[in-house]
């Protein structure tokens, strides 16, 4: 069975975590030396994830008067549920931004009604591995005092380091990102005070121990066995001989290796053999294996765009990191295709952000419409092209196209 998405760690850089993960390392050393790396400019800072980085961002804001209680977050409204908790955590107000489905950018007209004079941050999102231009959402944020985030944790292609138009902007290296270190995210802030009182917060955080990022490398090693083609279609054999869904069995597997919901788990500093990986992973060159993705994706996106609605279609730079088709029998798809040996599924991880009580008007209709239709299907290097074609006869064969709100009724 062809996985969902690839587990992008390699052999080597598993057996290079664990031999760096014995080895040791000045903890800031390595950090500055991988933080010059990224930006020569003295503006970066490396975090032990991106939403590490996020919260750390939000604590230096709330320190520094930039922000109090109640204020809001206006945010992409499509996100990783982790990221909305992590502004609620800290007694802000997360607010929806309405998306088009073109390339996935927030609606300027969205932005407008979301933004009440509470809004102090605006955390925009690439998403699925496409770029939007960010000149009309700067334009917004600078009209309005806000500070414009950049998250391009889904849309790395190993040289983006972000629009000189965003204030911030974070990358993710998790365990499906391009780039992967299992872990560890970087953040540019241009602004050198706020970033200043990020770095004095987070050197009080405790450092992640070596053998903690070993054993992490490690358990993701076996996940990549378990999600290679050949074991996975077994995983879900015995999953369903024993009456479990293997569906939630490998999400839990994969949540329980990452785990990142409190406080306590997000407020560290990377370990050495993290701080290492990174810098090893963040010289090497993807290009080409990026390239390859994306001409499957293209492919893939011809032999179903007259069965689905495929979104970010129009966007200037997409890499395709995950393929997503919104249909209106997702279930069914899902069924189809996981029968034939491909395991399409839907976002677990994802929330289309319900508007503050009292501002029903706020609803993301678009988006909240988008996560209930929408599957990502396989869809990466390892896959030929024959392959990518069967899957395709297999979707068109049973999906129903589906037919989104319009701009126009969805803000009624």
């Amino acid at each position: 069975m062809w996985a969902r998405v690839k587990l992008k760690v390699d052999w080597s850089d598993i057996v290079y975590t664990t031999i760096s993960g014995m080895r040791g390392g000045d903890v800031d050393v390595l950090q500055r030396d991988l933080e010059a790396f990224w930006s020569p400019k003295g503006d970066a800072i490396a975090c032990f994830s991106v939403r590490s980085g996020f919260d750390l961002l939000l604590q230096a804001m709330l320190a520094d008067g930039r922000l109090i209680e109640g204020d809001a977050v206006l945010l992409s409204a499509l996100n990783v549920k982790q990221m909305v908790r992590a502004v609620e955590r800290l007694g802000l107000v997360p607010v929806p931004v309405e998306l088009d489905l073109d390339d996935m950018r927030p609606r300027m007209d969205a932005a407008v009604r979301a933004a009440d004079g509470r809004a102090k941050v605006f955390v925009v999102a690439h998403l699925f591995g496409a770029r939007f231009d960010l000149q009309p959402v700067s334009d917004f944020a600078k009209e309005q005092g806000i500070l414009l985030i950049e998250d391009c944790a889904q849309a790395y292609d190993g040289i983006y380091r972000g629009s000189p138009l965003a204030d911030v902007a974070m990358f993710s290296f998790g365990p499906i990102k391009t780039k992967t270190c299992l872990g560890g995210g970087i953040l540019t802030v241009s602004d050198e005070s706020l970033l200043a009182t990020m770095r004095r917060i987070q050197a009080d955080y405790p450092v992640q121990a070596d053998n903690a990022h070993v054993k992490r490398a490690l358990k993701f090693g076996a996940l990549k066995i378990a999600t290679s083609r050949v074991v996975f279609g077994t995983v879900a054999t015995v999953c369903r001989w024993l009456g479990r869904d293997y569906d939630t069995t490998m999400s839990n597997a994969v949540r329980d290796v990452a785990k990142q919901k409190t406080p306590k788990q997000l407020r560290m500093r990377c370990s050495p053999a993290l701080l290492k990986l990174l810098r090893r992973r963040l010289s090497q060159d993807v290009t080409a294996e990026l390239a390859e993705r994306t001409r499957q994706g293209k492919l893939l996106r011809n032999l179903l765009k007259d069965y689905a609605v495929l979104p970010a279609g129009a966007a200037k730079y997409h890499d395709y990191w995950v393929f997503p088709a919104i249909v209106e029998n997702p279930t069914e798809v899902i069924q189809a295709l996981r029968l034939k040996g491909f395991d399409a599924c839907d976002l677990p991880r994802s929330e289309a952000i319900a508007p503050p009580k009292g501002r029903e008007d706020l609803r993301a209709h678009i988006a909240e419409s988008m996560l209930t239709n929408l599957i990502v299907v396989p869809c990466y290097p390892g896959m030929s092209d024959g392959t990518l074609r069967r899957q395709a006869e297999i979707f068109r064969s049973v999906a129903r196209p589906m037919v989104l709100p319009t701009p126009a009724i969805a803000a009624e």
